[in-house]
């Protein structure tokens, strides 16, 4: 049996030659392995490309990892043991590398069993010196470096070709903690490590459960835009929801794709009906107010009459403030004065006619007041003299006196726009036209072309289906379909087939399907003594495609794509601190918000062949990386570069491969075999026309 000391020597590869901050350049030992390296117990490939070594230190060993192999003429190394040769100055050629180092390995004994613990740690805590000497890391070592076994990753993802096939391991807080972006061309794999992500965590969970039968208590919450990831959970039916545009088929667990209209807050209501700043988006929310708190009277509530007084308090705040030239100095302000006192009057006695109780006596009372005031200064050919300081503050005394009634039950009964509290949507644009009628000055006109907008989407059946009111359904009722309460009830994962949603709230229905999740975590967080979150995991497929890049500019009025990004870079700077975690995939990385994707910690990266995307991902990159990431563009498929939080170290990863019908239904198609009959396909266009217009096909 070997001694510690020559087991060491059989590791040794080389030396150093040069050291720079950011790399290390090697001379091999003539007696290196050419290809396949014997001499750690286990036959391994070496040297290859991005493959890690050992140098030891003072402070254990600092792990690199090979950035480019050459041969360079070199003077005869006196060290070959050729001494006939040793006195002739002929080139030779020696094999060298080039490695960067990315981390430190430490090792630590185990008393109770006796053995060496490896534990990695990112950063280089001791750069070495020339004449170090380089070593092949030993299986043990390799499986520190890689993480195989790490108490706390718990989740098997795949295997690293460069490390011997060791098994390559994640831990799920970090994974979905702290969001991760899974990034690469069609084709590469994507969609499938998406689904084994979600797939392999859930199956890791339920072997470590206390009580199998109840199921891993997991929320994840899929949006698909193309319907592909039913297929991957299909044998998971017990524990899967499955939301799709109706008509839906029971018989498969389908489930009616819902997102009420009265679910949406304000903002998302100004974006799909485009209402312009000026006069609609006032009158748009007032009218989303009046019949969330169930205002439908053709008279003002008691809300907008509070509204009004207030307006007139802030005129007679205006006009003190302007001193006394402004009601008893020349005929001109006093006669607009004299004015604004009958109007208010006037205005008092209308409106305590429409309303009930101690708040319609108090605005006759004040109407009598105002009065009172005109009255005595008003003079017999209809000119008003000069008013006293004490009388407008009087006026303004009384008029506060009716805010401060009705402001105590007002604010006990104060409904937002943003309440999700369920409404006739069909009386929204009738409700808008008599707001604007009743503020006059030229509205309606300004009104109508919202109104008509907002007629046209409810009216419009496809969307009908997805955002009206009918059949019925509780607010809570919608969150425990979409969230899930827990495992035994409905199931781990959630699935919102966006495939055919019309193109015309799909990104609303994808904003607000995300914020309402934030909100009630949120929520849910609060409401619970200990202020421990409730773990939930959003996947959003193709993200690309609604949080794109771009900027909010100011006075542009907000539109659903706009909206949609913002949702989720909320959620992305947010959501970690009330357990909601957000997985990204995407094919075009330089066109997502880079808000989002600065937010991720994690990335997984499949190959990626475009250079504006190479670019932009090795710039989100923290880590020291170069050589890994030039091999985006030759990843073959299921290939991926795992980096971030997740891990100490980038790792090249090859994902374990999900069985056929596990896979999401994103395969190429198989023309060949269509076009030459090996794989037929059954044509049936009445079928499908009465899927999709709702009606059966007309009879010949």
């Amino acid at each position: 049996m070997s001694s510690p000391v020559e087991r060491l020597s059989e590791l040794v590869i080389g030396t150093v030659e040069s050291i720079s901050s950011d790399e290390i350049r090697v001379l091999l030992d003539l007696d290196a392995p050419q290809s396949t390296a014997l001499n750690t117990g286990t036959p391994t490939s070496f040297p290859r490309l991005n493959s890690y070594v050992l140098i030891p230190n003072e402070a254990g060993a600092t792990v690199a990892y090979v950035t480019w192999i050459g041969i360079e003429r070199s003077p005869f190394p006196k060290r070959s043991g050729l001494k006939d040769f040793g006195l002739i100055d002929l080139p030779f050629p020696l094999r060298k590398m080039a490695l960067t180092p990315i981390g430190t390995l430490t090792v630590r004994r185990d008393r109770r069993a006796g053995t060496s613990v490896y534990d990695l740690s990112r950063g280089v805590v001791a750069f070495p010196s020339v004449g170090d000497q380089i070593l092949i890391p030993t299986p043990e070592q390799i499986a520190a470096i890689v993480g195989a076994k790490d108490k706390d990753r718990r989740v098997r993802i795949g295997s690293s070709p460069l490390a011997a096939n060791t098994s390559i391991m994640v831990d799920p807080d970090k994974i979905f903690g702290r969001h991760v972006a899974v990034l690469g061309n069609t084709g590469s794999g994507k969609s499938c490590s998406v689904a084994g992500l979600i797939r392999w965590s859930l199956d890791a969970a339920q072997t470590a459960l206390t009580n199998p039968a109840e199921g891993p208590n997991a929320r994840f919450i899929i949006l698909d835009p193309n319907g592909e990831y039913a297929k991957a959970f299909a044998d998971r039916a017990d524990n899967v929801r499955l939301f799709r545009v109706p008509p839906v088929d029971d018989q498969k667990g389908e489930r009616a794709l819902r997102l009420p209209a009265w679910l949406w807050n304000g903002h998302e209501w100004t974006a799909v009906s485009f209402a312009r700043p000026g006069a609609q988006r006032p009158l748009l929310l007032q009218a989303l107010r009046d019949l969330k708190s169930g205002n439908l009277a053709d008279v003002p509530a008691a809300a907008l009459v509070r509204r009004h007084i207030y307006s007139y308090r802030l005129l007679v705040d205006a006009l003190l403030a302007r001193g006394p030239a402004a009601f008893a100095g020349d005929a001109g302000p006093r006669r607009q004065c004299g004015d604004l006192m009958d109007n208010m009057a006037a205005d008092c006695d209308a409106m305590s006619a429409r309303l009930d109780g101690d708040p319609a006596a108090t605005l006759t009372d004040i109407a009598a007041t105002i009065r009172d005031v005109a009255n005595n200064r008003r003079g017999n050919n209809g000119w008003f003299n000069s008013f006293a300081v004490e009388e407008i503050e009087s006026v303004q005394a009384a008029l506060q006196s009716f805010l401060d009634q009705v402001e105590d039950a007002l604010a006990a009964a104060q409904i937002t726009e943003d309440a999700p509290i369920p409404f006739d949507v069909q009386m929204l644009p009738d409700h808008l036209e008599r707001i604007a009628a009743t503020e006059g000055g030229g509205l309606a006109g300004f009104i109508s072309t919202l109104g008509m907008r907002i007629r046209g989407m409810m009216a419009d059946p496809r969307l009908g289906q997805v955002v009206g009111s009918e059949p019925q359904i509780s607010f809570d009722t919608w969150l425990d379909d979409l969230i899930g309460s827990n495992a035994s009830a409905n199931g781990q994962v959630a699935i919102i087939d966006l495939s055919l949603v019309p193109s015309e709230v799909v990104h609303i229905v994808v904003a607000v399907l995300g914020r309402l999740t934030f909100e009630a975590l949120q929520r849910y967080r609060r409401l619970h003594p200990d202020g421990k979150p409730l773990p939930t995991t959003l996947v959003l497929e193709e993200a690309h495609s609604f949080v794109r890049r771009g900027g909010n500019d100011e006075g542009v009025p907000e539109n659903p794509a706009q909206l949609c990004r913002e949702t989720f870079e909320k959620i992305a700077r947010e959501g970690r601190k009330f357990g909601l975690g957000l997985m990204l995939s995407s094919q075009r990385p330089s066109e997502l918000s880079p808000t989002i994707l600065a937010q991720c910690n994690t990335f997984l990266l499949h190959r990626i062949v475009n250079d504006l995307d190479q670019a932009l991902v090795a710039r989100l990159v923290p880590d020291n990386v170069a050589g890994l990431l030039k091999e985006l563009p030759s990843l073959p498929s299921r290939q991926a570069v795992l980096l971030g939080w997740a891990t100490p170290i980038p790792l090249l990863v090859e994902m374990d491969e999900l069985a056929e019908e596990h896979r999401p239904q994103s395969s190429d198609p198989d023309f060949w075999d269509v076009w030459t009959g090996k794989s037929p396909r059954v044509i049936d266009w009445p079928t499908l026309v009465q899927d999709w217009t709702g009606e059966p096909p007309a009879q010949p």
